[in-house]
C-alpha cells in the first residue's frame, strides 16, 4: 500500500485545468522531487495534497485513508506538514522564540496562560533538540528578521518539525540561496529523509540537488504528467529532456 497514493487527480479553476489525470504513489520513507517548469502544476499539487483545495477529479490517500475533502488543520494533525516558496517565520523573534512558539503550539499550550516548571523544561527540551537536528544551534539568540535568506529558510524548516512530520512537502527549499546556504539545506533534506524516517516531497529547480538526492523524481508539463521514474531514468528520457531539462543534464553534469 503507498503512503501517499494520488489517482487521476485534476484540477479546474473555471475553464483553467491546472491539473489533469495526475496519478502518484509515494512510498513510506521516500524522497520525491516533483521537477517542471513554470506553470507545470508544481504548486498546485502541492496545494491539493495539503488541503487548501480539494481536486476536481480523482482522489487522494494518505496512510490508506482517504484525505481528499480533509482540511489543511486536519491535515497536519494527521502528519501533513508543508513549507511555502515565501518563507512563512517570525521576523522580528529570535531562533530561539520561533521554535519555542512552534513547540508549544505542537503541544497546545498556546492558550495558556502559564505552564508548569516541568512542561517548560520539556519545551526547552524541544526546542534544544529541534535547534540541534536543523543544525542551528549556534544562532539561537539570533533576530530571524537579522539572518540570511538561507538561515530564515532552515528556521522555517525546524517550525514545520515541530508538528513531527509524517509526510513533508518542501516547495522550493533552495530557492534564492547561495552555494554554502544551498549545500546546508540539502544536507538537512537527505538527512530528515535517512535518519529521521520523515517521508518527503519536494519541488525543486537545481537539477544537481534533484539528481543528486532523489529517489525517485515526478515530472509535470502544462498540468500532466509527461514522467516519473530514477534520476537515470528521467535524465534518459527524451522526451523530458526536449520540454524541460534542455541544457541542465549538461551543467550537472560538468
Amino acid at each position: 500500500m503507498s503512503f501517499l497514493k494520488l489517482d487521476n487527480v485534476g484540477r479546474r479553476f473555471g475553464a483553467l485545468q491546472a491539473l489533469k489525470d495526475i496519478s502518484i504513489s509515494v512510498e513510506q520513507g521516500e524522497l520525491r522531487a516533483v521537477i517542471g517548469p513554470n506553470g507545470a502544476g508544481k504548486t498546485t499539487l502541492f496545494n491539493l495534497i495539503s488541503g487548501f483545495f480539494p481536486p476536481t477529479e480523482g482522489s487522494i490517500s494518505f496512510a490508506g485513508q482517504p484525505i481528499t475533502a480533509v482540511s489543511p488543520n486536519a491535515l497536519v494533525r494527521r502528519g501533513i506538514i508543508r513549507t511555502f516558496q515565501i518563507t512563512q517565520v517570525f521576523l522580528s523573534l529570535t531562533v530561539y522564540e520561533n521554535l519555542r512558539v512552534a513547540v508549544e503550539t505542537a503541544m497546545g499550550l498556546q492558550l495558556r496562560p502559564w505552564i508548569s516548571r516541568a512542561t517548560r523544561a520539556q519545551v526547552e527540551a524541544k526546542v534544544e533538540e529541534l535547534a540541534d537536528i536543523i543544525r542551528i544551534t549556534p544562532k539561537l539568540d539570533r533576530i530571524v528578521g537579522e539572518m540570511s535568506h538561507g538561515d530564515q529558510r532552515v528556521v522555517e524548516v525546524g517550525i514545520a518539525l515541530s508538528r513531527h512530520p509524517k509526510l513533508l512537502l518542501l516547495d522550493e527549499p533552495t530557492a534564492g540561496m547561495g552555494d554554502q546556504e544551498t549545500h546546508h539545506m540539502t544536507d538537512l533534506i537527505r538527512r530528515l529523509n535517512k535518519e529521521q524516517g520523515i517521508t518527503i516531497l519536494f519541488v525543486e529547480h537545481d537539477m544537481a540537488i534533484v539528481f543528486g538526492i532523489a529517489d525517485k523524481i515526478t515530472v509535470l508539463d502544462n498540468g500532466t504528467m509527461l514522467a516519473e521514474g530514477t534520476a537515470a531514468e528521467i535524465s534518459a528520457n527524451p522526451r523530458v529532456q526536449s520540454a524541460y531539462l534542455g541544457n541542465a543534464l549538461e551543467e550537472t553534469a560538468v
